[in-house]
């Protein structure tokens, strides 16, 4: 009995080694073909429908450059507010937002009682006057006759003197009336805007009173802004319109703390703006900042813009482009010449007609468009500088069928 019992425990153990004849296909089935993951395979016909380009990188003096956001503003050297030149009630408004106007051009004309109460003080003043010469027609008459007096031995010196001395005085009060004359007309005619002697006074055709004083544009430029309507009523604190000449503006840019030290008044800007895909416009810093900015340790830096079509506009967004140094030698590749892999960034760099080798780089500066390749490239290397993303497809569809 144990002498069987043993046997069958033999042919048991026995069982458990022997293998299956699924498990022994398995074990002898050639591991799955995978691709291999550092290069990638593209015809030289294909290459030439997809647009693919190669260049061979070398080492090339770099410019550092400071990048900002920026936004467009009024030039405030050219740029006006036109208040009220009196108290009263807008009649007319001629112009509306948007219009382009000339120097000197009417803006509106507003009826005020100042015009009434100026031309009183400026009769007053011419009245006076009149009065005041004939006083000196009086005094000289006066004098003239104590003169003959005192030849004829009929007069004294101290009569004399005495007509000579209201003569001056009378003198001096005609100078002071017509002084007093001149600046009432002044008023009227140049702050005013409107006529000192009445006969001079026209009518519109409509058979209105033009009896109003003239609000006039101090410049040429855009109105950019109307602040009243018919029926205002205005003060001398009132901004009536804002106008601005738009053929120089001023470009905002808040630029980071490292860079403070290299701007200077003068540097030459470029800058980019979303309306105008790819054009540059160019600028000039004309001020630094004199603090920071608490929240976002970037310091305020004015630019002023040339803006002679009038294509840049007010409130636009731009980004800005500063050169601030050189920054030594290093390689660069086209920006669209290194493509994300994973995560890793990648270039392809040729090394058959049609084979590309898939290379892993490490990135430094953006520079004008291009990259600057830390490592992983060298000079020499013939590098894809356009239509990349051609072959990162075709090396993810390798790996993927590979997996």
């Amino acid at each position: 009995m144990r002498t069987v019992l043993l046997a069958a425990a033999i042919l048991c153990c026995g069982c458990g080694t022997v293998p299956t004849p699924q498990a022994a296909s398995l074990e002898s089935a050639p591991p799955a073909a995978t691709p291999k993951s550092g290069f990638v395979t593209l015809s030289p016909k294909a290459q030439k429908t997809s647009g693919l380009a190669t260049t061979i990188v070398s080492l090339q003096n770099t410019t550092e450059v400071a990048r900002a956001t920026a936004r467009l503003t009024n030039d405030d050297n050219h740029t006006w507010r036109v208040g009220a030149v009196a108290e009263g009630r807008i009649t007319r408004v001629q112009v509306n937002p948007g219009d382009v106007v000339v120097k000197d051009q009417l803006l509106a004309q507003m009826h005020s009682h100042d015009i009434h109460e100026s031309r009183a003080l400026y009769k007053r003043a011419q009245a006076d006057l009149a009065r005041a010469k004939g006083v000196v027609d009086y005094r000289t008459g006066l004098r003239d006759r104590a003169k003959r007096l005192l030849d004829l031995r009929a007069g004294s010196v101290a009569q004399l003197e005495q007509t000579e001395t209201e003569l001056k005085n009378a003198q001096t009060d005609v100078h002071n009336y017509e002084i007093e004359v001149e600046r009432t007309e002044t008023h009227l005619t140049e702050v005013l805007g409107i006529p000192a002697d009445e006969t001079k006074i026209s009518q519109s055709p409509d058979g209105e009173d033009n009896d109003l004083i003239p609000i006039r544009a101090p410049a040429a430029g855009v109105v950019m802004a109307r602040n009243v309507t018919p029926g205002t009523v205005v003060t001398l604190s009132s901004d009536l319109f804002l106008i601005s000449d738009l053929s120089t503006l001023w470009a905002i840019a808040e630029v980071n703390e490292e860079h403070l030290h290299s701007l200077r008044a003068g540097m030459a800007v470029r800058v980019f703006v979303q309306a105008y895909p790819g054009r540059l416009f160019t600028g000039r810093i004309g001020k630094v900042g004199d603090m920071l900015d608490p929240a976002t340790r970037t310091v305020r830096v004015r630019i002023d813009l040339a803006n002679p079509r009038g294509l840049l506009k007010p409130e636009m967004y731009a980004d800005v482009e500063i050169e601030i140094g050189g920054g030594g030698a290093a390689i660069k590749v086209p920006a669209e010449a290194v493509q994300d892999v994973r995560g890793d960034s990648v270039i392809f760099a040729r090394v058959a007609p049609d084979r590309f080798e898939v290379r892993s780089v490490s990135v430094g500066r953006s520079l004008d468009g291009s990259v600057e390749i830390v490592s992983g490239l060298h000079p020499g290397d013939e590098v894809v500088s356009r239509s990349a993303f051609i072959l990162k497809s075709e090396f993810l569809k390798a790996s993927l069928s590979g997996e």
